[in-house]
């Protein structure tokens, strides 16, 4: 045979080799090839080329879309739904002067699958904020540094009206701010919300550095599992003291047995709020003096809370007042550098629907368009949202 006739068979034959290369695979082959395809699929998106690497075609793949899986999820899919909440936050606050308990509950609901982290920027341009508009470190209390002898004071709300400081009620006055410690590293501002019962956050509460109270709550016997006991600062609504404790006219056992379960706390009342608060405000200033305890008597400054009511206004909050909550909150914010929110729920159902008392202690309601609670708590989860504080929507960690 002729060489060239040679060669060109050579090249037949390789090709006629290819061609039929496909026809010896195993039977199998097919099959497997979808399996791999098919497993790949599976695998949850972002995971490591590492870790792909490793699985076989048989190794089973976890599932992702279970909300408790969620909760320690960070991937970008989930990263972008939580900003999208935010959204959908502002969005129901301005949709109507109504709200929908249902719709707020599901946007929760969502919430609470996002993981809450710190975030120092957004807390420090947050404060920053604060700071420039009301200055809770210099102004929070009424002290003689920031009210000179002399001075006509002018009410919160009834701002036409004065009452000059004379040095009877100077000297009510602590010299200076008195939280020596500022800035607190950890705090925890306590409201009264039904959500606390059951909620075993009391341990968690007073591991707290600093810890804030509203309006004399129950601290002792089965309460203190679910709100602690610990009390640096606890806020007195003047009503209470007329209410409750007849004005604290005739003998004062029962107010001061009561007090003393804060143990050395700061009392705080809106003594320049109105004009009808201050005689009330003196006189739990004077039984607390006269009876030589350990719990100290503060007044609200009142241009601190008028600004504050501003800056909440611009952003929403347009109530007649502003709610003891959110002015706790926001001091709080400035005072301290990591600041948890508890029992803040204006809500009638828990998340799993359960009925919820408006109080951990009753179901006493506010008065209708005294305060803006659902707009108030919309803020809140939107600080919460941001990394600015963190608000607890349901049951603490028990270790």
């Amino acid at each position: 045979m002729r060489p060239g006739c040679t060669l060109l068979a050579l090249v037949a034959s390789l090709m006629l080799l290819l061609l039929l290369r496909p026809l010896w695979r195993p039977p199998d082959t097919p099959a497997r090839s979808r399996l791999l395809v098919e497993k790949s699929r599976e695998i949850t998106p972002g995971t490591s080329v590492t870790l792909r690497t490793l699985r076989s075609p048989v190794t089973s793949v976890p599932h992702t879309r279970n909300s408790t899986y969620l909760q320690h999820e960070t991937t970008p899919q989930v990263t972008e739904k939580c900003k999208t909440l935010q959204h959908d936050l502002k969005s129901l606050s301005n949709k109507t002067k109504r709200y929908s308990e249902d719709d707020y509950i599901q946007i929760i609901t969502n919430i609470k699958n996002c993981p809450w982290r710190r975030h120092a920027e957004e807390y420090e341009n947050f404060r920053a904020k604060l700071a420039s508009c009301c200055d809770a470190v210099q102004t929070f209390v009424v002290s003689q540094n920031n009210t000179p002898m002399g001075t006509n004071m002018s009410y919160e709300v009834e701002s036409k009206r004065q009452i000059p400081i004379r040095e009877n009620i100077f000297q009510m006055f602590p010299v200076s701010q008195p939280f020596v410690n500022y800035p607190y590293n950890q705090c925890a501002v306590v409201g009264n919300g039904g959500i606390l019962n059951k909620s075993l956050c009391g341990a968690e509460i007073d591991k707290a550095d600093f810890v804030f109270r509203c309006n004399l709550p129950p601290v002792t016997g089965n309460a203190s599992k679910d709100v602690g006991n610990k009390t640096n600062l606890v806020t007195v609504n003047p009503s209470i003291i007329t209410l409750r404790y007849k004005s604290l006219k005739g003998k004062n056992t029962k107010f001061l047995e009561d007090i003393s379960n804060y143990g050395e706390t700061f009392l705080l009342l809106p003594a320049f709020s109105y004009r009808f608060n201050t005689g009330i405000s003196f006189k739990v200033y004077q039984t607390l003096h006269d009876s030589k305890v350990k719990q100290k008597v503060l007044f609200f400054h009142p241009t601190y809370l008028r600004r504050l009511a501003l800056f909440w206004r611009t952003r929403g909050v347009t109530a007649y007042r502003l709610s003891t909550g959110l002015m706790i909150a926001s001091v709080a914010v400035e005072l301290c550098k990591n600041v948890t929110l508890y029992g803040f729920w204006p809500f009638s159902k828990s998340i799993e629907k359960a009925p919820i008392s408006h109080h951990y202690y009753d179901n006493k309601l506010p008065k209708r368009g005294f305060h803006q609670m659902p707009k108030e708590f919309n803020q809140m989860l939107q600080l919460h949202m941001r990394g600015i504080l963190k608000l607890q929507l349901g049951k603490c960690d028990v270790a």
